[in-house]
């Protein structure tokens, strides 16, 4: 029988290619596609019937199915590596970080899911060494999905979930240039006082709301210059943003600008205030309080 350590001196040297990890990311990204397959066919009926949590956030049918489905499809594809799951470490099913471990977000952006709304998103990230090195973001609705290993791409996902041509991918670079005039995206279901006064501070920003992970997919995209979050997040919500906007050339970064750190247990995966910056020099133009 394998160990952990076995396990995971394994997939570290699995993901010293850069070749390895693009593979990886692929294969998740299939995975994520035919999770979203789920929350279509939930979508489908006339009412979407949520529950509350004990954090008195929403959860679906959608939410456990899609988490069920990918733990299992998972474990195939990395034995014995652990995977730590939103819905199971609401439900006190959390199983403690490894050097090696895996994250899901069923539905990020459950509140979307149940509007029916496009801004939903399946998010799929593996950590090693507390850093997010791989990510995928699926939004089924959109028909898009972005991944990362050592790359960064964005793939339109065709009907039945095939992707498009590997001519038609593209792969993103965020790019360097400065605008005159910033654009930052900014959560539409949790903007609090505490964003407000920080981008209060620029003198010349727009401000741009939306729903769940696609915030990191568009200043990946180069679709946009700052994601500003100082309200609650947990590390499911940013692993797989986080790895795609890294991989693109961009940065996310605490209020003492270090990256940030995967695995807290002891804190039940939460994340402390972050900015994501499209431009890693455009961070000069704003220090942290």
């Amino acid at each position: 029988m394998k160990t952990q350590e076995t396990i995971n001196l394994g997939t570290r040297y699995l993901l010293n290619s850069n070749r390895e990890r693009d593979s990886m990311a692929l294969r998740f990204a299939h995975l994520a596609v035919a999770a979203g397959q789920i929350a279509l066919d939930v979508l489908s009926r006339s009412e979407i019937i949520a529950r509350e949590k004990i954090d008195r956030s929403p959860v679906t049918e959608a939410d456990e199915r899609i988490e069920a489905f990918l733990i299992k499809e998972l474990a195939g594809l990395l034995p014995g590596v652990c995977v730590i799951a939103e819905e199971a470490v609401s439900r006190g099913e959390a199983v403690r970080a490894a050097d090696v471990f895996i994250l899901i977000d069923p539905i990020d952006g459950t509140k979307e899911f149940v509007a029916k709304s496009n801004d939903f998103t399946i998010n799929i990230a593996l950590i090693v060494n507390k850093r997010p090195v791989i990510g995928v973001i699926f939004a089924p609705k959109k028909s898009r999905i972005w991944f990362a290993g050592a790359k960064a791409y964005v793939v339109d996902v065709h009907a039945g979930g095939a992707f498009a041509s590997k001519d038609d991918w593209r792969e993103l670079s965020v790019g360097l240039e400065t605008p005159e005039k910033l654009q930052a995206l900014v959560s539409k279901s949790h903007m609090d006082e505490e964003t407000r006064l920080y981008l209060s501070r620029f003198k010349n920003l727009e401000v741009a709301p939306m729903g769940s992970s696609l915030k990191f997919c568009l200043l990946a995209e180069g679709r946009g210059d700052l994601y500003p979050r100082f309200g609650p997040t947990m590390e499911w919500d940013t692993a797989a943003g986080e790895a795609i906007l890294c991989a693109a050339g961009g940065v996310v970064l605490d209020t003492k600008g270090s990256p940030l750190v995967y695995g807290k247990a002891e804190k039940s995966y939460r994340n402390g205030p972050f900015v994501a910056w499209r431009n890693p020099s455009i961070v000069q133009k704003a220090t942290f309080s």
